[in-house]
């Protein structure tokens, strides 16, 4: 008896509708990411004109291999899934088809009527900004991030606008012009894309965040690090800042409120999940800014960090421009549309391993699991904490390092009675050497002993990494000490009936021999060095 072979899925539909939230330029997929859904099994249907504010047209999406739909409730009723930017709106719930899936920004503690909308239409919704972040696997697909950092930059930008000199310091003909000073409070994605921005135009960048191990990450941008003088760790969950304490607030407050009189520029971007946005900038610290100043609140749409910020408006207060803008990755609509429309795709793969154009919603997989906040019309959110990472194993006991010793010899110098032993010596030899010597040989020998305890001290404690433009100085006296034996050996006032005793001569010669050791020698050991730097 002969079975029936299973039918196969069919390749779901993916849809991409005009953004209709007031002032949204962006848009869920583009043009070359298109391409790639395709690959994966997909079809990809657009509204027509999605892409017009980032400059995509319909003809790019058909070039594509997209289908460009007319309206929105054709669009809406035939996906599977529906790929957006903004949350949709109660109308763009009513359109979803029955059991479909929804995957874009949805702020579900933010919008807890939305949830229920979308739960009632069955659906099933993948909420970007819900990603575990602290996945490494995850960070592909981190819209937050990659949204963030575009923000940070049009801030700077949005900021140079409205300023009224240079960011750059200059020096002109008709005068010099400082540098502008910018601070910026809270250093994560878009503090850090604010600093290199800053930075690379020229500022003076000093930034603050509650996390003190982001001071490297200033640093390494061109800013400069301000501390708060009270010890409190500021790490949050998921890579954000959590709620500090009262005392904290009050050092930090302070500190802003010096940093409000001396800077041009302040750029906010303090955000804690969940919750309104942190307070840092008050009326006081506007006021005492300086006229012509510029805040940029990059926390304007979740109630500001300034406390006099007009949420989607620049306004004026005190003489300082504070714009609230809460459209700054808008502003930049291809190039956020770009790296959103990424994050998606990397996404869809990780729904689509068997690229057939079906995705799966996998609830074992920690990533997929954090972005599933509704299921088939069941809400899953918020989503269980992330499974612990097992404790590393106990690491041996480290051997004791042994002590590091000089360059020259052991490090300890020699102990009391061995040196008075050694001095002993020495003293005894020399009392020999000037009882039996000739009279003039012992001038020279007292030269002698004294050049080689000075050259000893000078030459010994010298750091081994002056060693090599030191062999000059070595070979010139070298040379002092040749010339010197060769006279001794051969005086030419004398003749030949002047000639020295034998001791000397002796005495002489050796040293000749063993200064053209050290001279021939220090040349052959300096050419070899050398040879190891040539290319």
């Amino acid at each position: 008896m002969q079975t029936e072979p299973t039918p196969q899925a069919q390749p779901q539909r993916i849809g991409v509708p005009r953004e209709t939230f007031p002032g949204e330029k962006r848009v869920a997929t583009v043009p070359d990411v298109v391409e790639k859904l395709i690959k994966l099994g997909f079809t990809v249907a657009v509204e027509s004109g999605a892409g017009d504010a980032a400059n995509f047209s319909d003809d790019a999406y058909r070039a594509a291999g997209a289908e460009v739909v007319a309206g929105a409730a054709q669009l809406w009723s035939t996906s599977d899934i529906v790929l957006k930017v903004r949350p949709p709106s109660e109308d763009e719930v009513g359109l979803m088809r029955g059991g479909g899936t929804l995957i874009d920004f949805i702020w579900p503690a933010q919008n807890p009527q939305l949830m229920e909308q979308l739960a009632a239409r069955k659906a099933t919704v993948l909420a970007i900004d819900c990603l575990p972040r602290t996945l490494s696997r995850a960070q592909k697909m981190d819209a937050l991030t990659s949204t963030a950092g575009v923000s940070g930059y049009r801030a700077v930008i949005e900021a140079a606008n409205a300023f009224g000199r240079y960011f750059n310091g200059q020096i002109t003909a008709a005068g010099k012009v400082p540098p502008a000073k910018v601070f910026i409070a809270g250093a994560g994605v878009a503090g850090l894309a604010a600093i290199g921005t800053a930075a690379n135009l020229g500022a003076i960048v000093r930034a603050n965040d509650t996390r003190a191990e982001v001071a490297d990450q200033v640093k390494s941008l061109g800013g400069e690090f301000v501390k708060v003088d009270y010890e409190e760790e500021g790490s949050g969950g998921g890579g954000y800042a959590k709620v500090m304490s009262e005392g904290f607030q009050a050092a930090q407050r302070q500190m802003y409120a010096t940093q409000a009189k001396d800077a041009d520029i302040i750029i906010t971007t303090a955000l804690i999940p969940g919750k309104p946005a942190p307070r840092l900038i008050t009326a006081e610290m506007v006021q005492s800014m300086k006229p012509g100043s510029v805040i940029v609140d990059m926390a304007a749409e979740q109630g500001g960090n300034c406390e006099l910020t007009v949420p989607g408006e620049a306004v004026v207060r005190h003489g300082v421009t504070i714009i609230g803008y809460t459209d700054l990755a808008s502003r930049l609509a291809k190039q956020s549309s770009t790296l959103y429309a990424t994050n998606l795709l990397r996404l869809m793969e990780e729904l689509c391993k068997a690229k057939d154009g079906v995705a799966v919603v996998n609830m074992e997989d920690d990533a997929i699991r954090g972005l599933t906040v509704v299921k088939d019309g069941a809400l899953t959110w918020p989503a269980h904490p992330l499974k612990a990472a097992p404790a590393p194993a106990p690491r041996a006991a480290a051997a004791p390092v042994a002590e590091k010793k000089s360059a020259h010899g052991p490090g300890q110098p020699m102990s009391g009675k061995t040196l008075s032993i050694v001095f002993a010596v020495l003293a005894g030899l020399f009392w020999v050497i000037g009882a039996y010597a000739p009279a003039a040989f012992l001038g020279h020998f007292t030269v002698f002993v004294l050049a080689c305890f000075i050259g000893y001290m000078v030459v010994w404690n010298v750091t081994p990494a002056l060693h090599t433009p030191l062999m000059s100085v070595t070979n010139a006296i070298s040379s002092i000490i040749a010339i010197g034996a060769l006279v001794q050996i051969a005086p030419p006032e004398m003749g030949t009936a002047g000639r020295p005793d034998g001791l000397i001569a002796w005495l002489a010669f050796a040293a000749l021999v063993l200064t053209a050791i050290n001279m021939f020698g220090g040349f052959a050991v300096t050419r070899r060095m050398l040879a190891m730097f040539r290319k």
